[in-house]
Order: structure tokens, then C-alpha cells, then sequence
């Protein structure tokens, strides 16, 4: 297993969370990571991607401003702080890589990962 998520578990309306996403890759720091989410009877969708240095971060619209990733390169793992949780963030929430040819590079689109963990429950209770 190249990518594995956990973290996730039962929160509140309101309430935080911290998921994280280990790597087993030796090369984590040129790995772009992102985090994706996928709810019961819906698409995958994008939530939020970190370049391999960290320094550059994108987030869909609906979690801006309350979510944040992160990264520690030297654990090779990385996080998604979740905060004013709401009903509708209860997903899975996947986490995924790809090779960062470019320290500054991202990515939205799930078709550049190629490398997946398995999910964790994320469940928000209203």
C-alpha cells in the first residue's frame, strides 16, 4: 500500500477534524497530493491540493476558507485540517499523489493521480 488514509470518524455540526494521509513512497517530496471526496450516490470531487513543496494549495469553492492541507515532507504524510464541518462534507475522503515535475505544480483533476489510498469515513452529524 503506497497511500494510506486515516482520521476520519463521527463529528458534529461545527466541529473539526484532522485527517492524514501516509506515504510509503520513498519520492513523497515530489509528489503533488490532493484530497478527494466522495459522498453516497455521487461523483468523486475534488476538495483540496498541495504542490510537493508545500508552499502552493488550491481548494474547491465549497471548503475554502474552512479547510486546509498541509504537509510534513520528512514524515512523508499529509493532512487535511477540516473546520466548521457541515452535513454535507459527510464523504469519503481519499487522498492521492502524482509526480510534481514542477515545485509549484497542482492539480484539480483527479486524472493526474495515479496514485490513490484506500478513504476514510468522514461523517458530520447534524
Amino acid at each position: 500500500v503506497q497511500l494510506q488514509a486515516s482520521g476520519g470518524g463521527l463529528v458534529q455540526t461545527g466541529g473539526s477534524l484532522r485527517i492524514s494521509c501516509a506515504a510509503s513512497r520513498r519520492t513523497f517530496n515530489t509528489d503533488v497530493m490532493g484530497w478527494f471526496r466522495q459522498a453516497p450516490g455521487k461523483e468523486r470531487e475534488f476538495v483540496a491540493t498541495v504542490s510537493r513543496s508545500g508552499a502552493v494549495t488550491s481548494y474547491a469553492d465549497s471548503v475554502k476558507g474552512r479547510f486546509t492541507i498541509s504537509r510534513e515532507n520528512a514524515k512523508s504524510t499529509a493532512y487535511l485540517q477540516m473546520n466548521s464541518l457541515k452535513p454535507e462534507d459527510t464523504a469519503v475522503y481519499y487522498c492521492a499523489a502524482f509526480y510534481g515535475r514542477l515545485p509549484q505544480i497542482t492539480s484539480q483533476d483527479m486524472n493526474n493521480y495515479v496514485r490513490w489510498g484506500q478513504g476514510t469515513q468522514v461523517t458530520v452529524s447534524s
